[in-house]
């Protein structure tokens, strides 16, 4: 950790201070200087101090989490203003070396005003985006509604209508006026059932208690039912010192956590089944533990959750990871219709314009990281998250609530 803390404060004391020169160049007054210095400073102590305090687990925490989204946030700033000032420094140094090889004679040139402006203006923008996604974003919860078709949907499903949430990180709440409306928001869209992907809490079960009450409201006329996400398992904290008690209390975190999920009306699907019924049709709701690629958990059993599907059913998956689509989902000798699956909070940061962009850098982790996508006939929703981790704020990629509409294709 010790080693951590000096490199991010080399990297740090690095930017901000030859990012420095931008803001120099721009306001001559002194008092502004010590405004710029004195708020990376401070930046650095808080960060610094909760860096010091550090316990496995304690990352995802409020207070934590804040001191290092503010902290990148102000080393992204110097890290862009000190961009512009290299290359300037390169045009300038160019200058004065090819005056000093023709003439003899040479003076350095001085720093214009106008590259400043660019720097700074440039560099305020993911700066500013940063820290609006902190304050409002990470509850600026949108509803997304999707109309998908199928030619084999039974009759009686037509126009069925699910409510999808996915990545509660319940342990990153801060606002209880603000989880309450999103709740309302949900319930306000009458689905017919709710499905929750997994990942409701960041380590420990009782990050969930303050919200439990919240959550218990949540309605659905067939009923809520939900699966593990990779923080579900409790397996980003050290328990206890002793490997062996470690293992008993996040075993024991982990059955607190499934008591929780019943005690709030949701019916936990640990690889296995269910059906949702209508008059003489139903649907297949199979349910997986996390799986997922790249070094995380892999305790989805696949073909146990689907032993008591039948390969005409209508089949809906709920699996947390997206990365197990194409690993298993696709290949496997069932159609399943529609995966539902969260995990990647679209790196709760982005660009999306409906109909026009769709940017994230988590697009180079993930092929499929955030809405509907499709193969073989066959769809995946990859939901956006309802709640945060890490990086305490939202921007540009807001918490989702999504809400999708079965339809039985029109054969004309």
């Amino acid at each position: 950790m010790l080693r951590f803390a000096v490199i991010l404060s080399v990297f740090y004391i690095v930017f901000s201070a030859y990012g420095f020169q931008a803001f120099k160049t721009l306001f001559k007054n002194p008092l502004m200087t010590w405004v710029y210095v004195g708020l990376f400073a401070v930046v650095w102590l808080f960060f610094m101090y909760k860096l010091a305090s550090y316990a496995p687990g304690s990352a995802m925490q409020h207070t934590t989490a804040i001191a290092g989204g503010v902290f990148f946030s102000f080393m992204i700033l110097g890290f862009l203003l000190s961009v512009f000032m290299l290359l300037e420094d390169f045009f300038r140094v160019s200058v004065f070396g090819y005056f000093k090889i023709s003439d003899g004679v040479a003076q350095l040139p001085s720093r214009r005003k106008f590259i400043s402006s660019i720097a700074l203006g440039i560099a305020a923008l993911p700066f500013g985006a940063l820290l609006y996604g902190m304050v409002k974003g990470k509850y600026n919860f949108k509803v997304l509604k999707y109309t998908m078709e199928y030619d084999d949907l039974p009759d009686a499903f037509d126009g069925y209508k699910i409510t999808q949430i996915s990545d509660v990180h319940s342990g990153s709440f801060d606002n209880h006026e603000k989880v309450a409306y999103a709740i309302d928001l949900v319930n306000k869209q009458q689905s017919d059932v709710i499905l929750f992907t997994g990942d409701l809490v960041n380590n420990e079960a009782t990050e969930m208690l303050p919200w439990k009450n919240l959550f218990t409201k949540l309605e659905a006329k067939d009923g809520k039912f939900s699966v593990l996400g990779n923080h579900d398992y409790g397996d980003y904290k050290q328990w206890h010192e002793d490997k062996e008690q470690n293992d008993v209390l996040k075993k024991q975190n982990l059955e607190d956590l499934k008591t929780l999920q019943r005690e709030m009306g949701f019916d936990l699907l640990l690889n296995e089944s269910r059906f949702l019924k209508k008059d003489a049709d139903r649907i297949a709701l199979i349910g997986v533990e996390n799986w997922g690629k790249g070094g995380f958990k892999k305790a989805g059993d696949l073909q146990k959750a689907k032993a008591a599907v039948a390969t005409d059913d209508f089949k809906i998956v709920m699996s947390h990871d997206p990365s197990h689509w194409e690993a298993e989902i696709l290949p496997d000798d069932y159609k399943y219709h529609l995966t539902l699956s969260g995990h990647t909070h679209g790196m709760q940061f982005g660009i999306e314009i409906p109909g026009w962009i769709k940017w994230s850098p988590i697009k180079w982790r993930y092929k499929q990281w955030a809405g509907i996508y499709e193969q073989m006939g066959q769809y995946i929703n990859v939901n956006r998250g309802f709640g945060f981790l890490g990086y305490p704020g939202r921007f540009g990629i807001w918490p989702e609530i999504t809400v999708i509409t079965l339809k039985k294709k029109s054969l004309t």
